[in-house]
């Protein structure tokens, strides 16, 4: 069967169950089957062979199991499924619930800005109404004060008017639709940094509600409720943990208690789990508005110092304040609507608890748990804390364990099984007991592993593998722990809620060893420029120019620099020799010194003189 035939046979099994149950009265949505018909087929219990193709009779089997899961009203197994997949269809992050805000914002005023951005006034009333409209889009895009109420109106008008008067209508007729559009936008920002402003210093504000002092007081009202939510089902969880635990030890072969409990105590888990990361998001928001109200302070006091009681101030200097203003007020409109959509999310996750608390009432409870102490985790992890129930790495020799005080970010451990201890998950029957990181913490294949006592450690990891796998076939059993203990990279066809986060925040991989050296290439990634391109035309008239001369040349080769090394070239030399050679002796020679005798020169008895020269100088041969 191909994987588009698979594909659909897939579709009909599920369209039909969804029939089924709607039929009995009970509507259910198709992710809901889907997830419904995973579970079934992979639980061992109801022996479906996923390796071959599903005969008539198969499919009409797992028809019926799915339809019967899907009408047990009494179930705690399938209101955790609801739970999970209530949770997956409504919550995201933080960015994309403002985003997805947004998207709904923009699609509910598109037809008021085509209206506008589309007019072709031309008359005075045509002209008048035009107007009208750009307040009211002002209006319903900053969100402060409706604009069926006039005083509202006659407000942003006024502010309006200050910064866009009608004559300025000509100019803004004649701009193209995006640049409209922009305008718009810029224009809602403006006044509403004005109104904002106005309303600082009494003389406006008309329809603007408070919105730090209203979330003032929702923050830690929601903080308060999540809190005491996140108590109860602490609370449920421990009573469970403890009656599981009595009747485990007195009579373990009585299934029918111990089955129902278990699907109890994992459905308060994973409400536990999903209001806490409620908690996380909403501490944000408290973070996030003390943020935005120093802020706000800061941009009002400056807008007070520009301003101060001048009649007249450039645009230059007050309008980007008046924008970041309506940028900083947007912040708070975004914090109230995403402490909305938390409080409603809270308040819808509580009804998928209810069967299993009307089940086990305290009427009920009250004898499971006569002379039983309901331990916290808290008091669980104290009583395994200390030297004596350490690991010894020596008692090991192929396997890494990491301890608090040697491994840097070890709080940021990204632990496996959601930080419970999966060898008392295999050991007690799917109890979830919260792990111990100070016992040790088993690094195994690049995964994390906690346990809640010493011997729970060194039975692990002494085979993790078969704990594993038996973790698995727990999770078979039980297929709502396949989201509640993130198992998806085992169970590859169930989509996780959340991947690569914890509790909507981003996970830092801790670092265990520090010193270490890598060399990588220069450039991994291929280049995407093409060297052959040119912008001036001028340049490739000469390149097709010089192509064409080479076609009357005769080509020529060469070795140049860039290509001495692309073949091997040997030389062969003659060595210098030694060799000595001897010159003449130095000779001297000595020749006779020039002597001239000049008489006469004196004068004498006759009138005239007469100079006699005689040479003296001696010959060769005298010297």
């Amino acid at each position: 069967m191909s994987r588009a035939q698979a594909e659909s046979v897939i579709k009909n099994i599920i369209r039909e169950i969804a029939q089924e149950c709607a039929g009995k009265g009970q509507a259910v949505s198709e992710t809901l089957v889907a997830f419904m018909v995973k579970a079934v087929v992979l639980d061992p219990a109801n022996e479906f062979n996923v390796d071959r193709i599903l005969t008539k009779d198969d499919v009409q089997k797992l028809i019926k199991i799915c339809v019967d899961r899907l009408l047990d009203r009494r179930s705690a197994t399938l209101d955790t499924i609801k739970m999970q997949v209530y949770f997956d269809m409504n919550y995201t992050t933080r960015a994309d619930f403002l985003d997805e805000h947004r998207r709904v914002l923009e699609q509910r005023l598109l037809p008021v800005v085509r209206e506008i951005t589309d007019s072709r006034a031309r008359t005075r009333e045509e002209l008048e109404s035009l107007y009208r409209k750009i307040v009211s889009a002002v209006l319903l895009r900053s969100g402060l004060g409706s604009p069926t109420d006039i005083a509202v109106v006659r407000e942003a008008t006024a502010a309006l008017q200050s910064v866009f008067p009608q004559t300025e209508l000509g100019t803004f007729m004649s701009l193209v639709k995006r640049d409209k559009e922009r305008q718009l936008v810029e224009l809602t920002q403006i006044v509403t940094g004005i109104r904002l402003f106005n309303k600082e210093c009494g003389k406006g504000g008309e329809g603007i509600d408070d919105l730090p002092a209203i979330l003032n007081e929702a923050v830690p009202a929601t903080t308060q409720n999540v809190d005491t939510a996140i108590q109860k089902a602490c609370n449920t969880a421990f009573k469970y943990t403890a009656a599981i635990e009595k009747l485990q030890a007195e009579d373990p072969s009585n299934k029918l208690p111990l089955q129902a409990l278990t699907e109890a105590h994992i459905n308060s888990r994973q409400h536990e789990s999903f209001l806490r990361i409620i908690l996380n998001d909403v501490i944000s928001c408290a973070q996030q508005v003390e943020l935005l109200e120093s802020q706000l302070a800061s941009r009002l006091e400056q807008l007070q110092a520009t301003v101060q009681s001048k009649t007249a101030v450039p645009t230059a200097q007050v309008y980007p304040q008046f924008i970041n203003l309506a940028h900083i007020w947007s912040g708070f409109q975004d914090e109230m609507v995403l402490l909305s959509v938390l409080s409603n999310i809270l308040a819808s996750l509580e009804p998928y608890t209810r069967g299993h608390m009307e089940s086990f009432t305290d009427d009920i409870l009250g004898p499971l748990l006569e002379g039983v102490q309901v331990k916290t985790d808290e008091e669980r992890i104290r009583e395994t804390t200390g030297p004596d129930h350490k690991v010894e790495p020596k008692d090991f020799r192929d396997v890494d364990w990491l301890f608090p005080e040697s491994t840097k970010n070890f709080e940021r451990l990204p632990l496996q099984y959601r930080g419970y201890c999966g060898w008392s998950l295999v050991k007690y029957d799917r109890v979830l007991y919260p792990g111990n990181p100070s016992i040790g913490v088993l690094r195994y294949q690049d995964r994390y592993y906690v346990f809640s006592s010493k011997e729970a450690a060194y039975d692990f990891a002494s085979d993790p593998e078969a704990y594993i796998m038996q973790v698995a076939e727990c999770a078979k059993r039980s297929p709502e722990l396949i989201q509640l203990l993130e198992l998806h990279s085992q169970f590859a066809t169930i989509t996780p809620y959340t991947q690569g986060k914890e509790q909507g925040q981003m996970i830092e991989k801790p670092v265990t060893k520090c010193d270490m050296g890598v060399q990588t290439e220069v450039h991994p990634m291929e280049s995407n420029i093409v060297k052959s391109y040119e912008w001036n035309e001028w340049e490739l008239r000469r390149k097709a120019i010089k192509l064409a001369n080479l076609r009357n040349k005769v080509t020529h080769s060469a070795q140049t620099n860039l290509s001495n090394l692309r073949r091997d070239n040997v030389t062969q030399v003659y060595l210098p020799k030694e060799v000595g050679s001897q010159t003449k002796q130095d000779g001297a020679s000595n020749v006779p010194k020039p002597q001239v005798f000049l008489a006469g020169l004196r004068g004498g008895n006759t009138k005239t003189t007469v100079m006699t020269k005689m040479d003296l100088t001696l010959d060769v041969d005298q010297t």
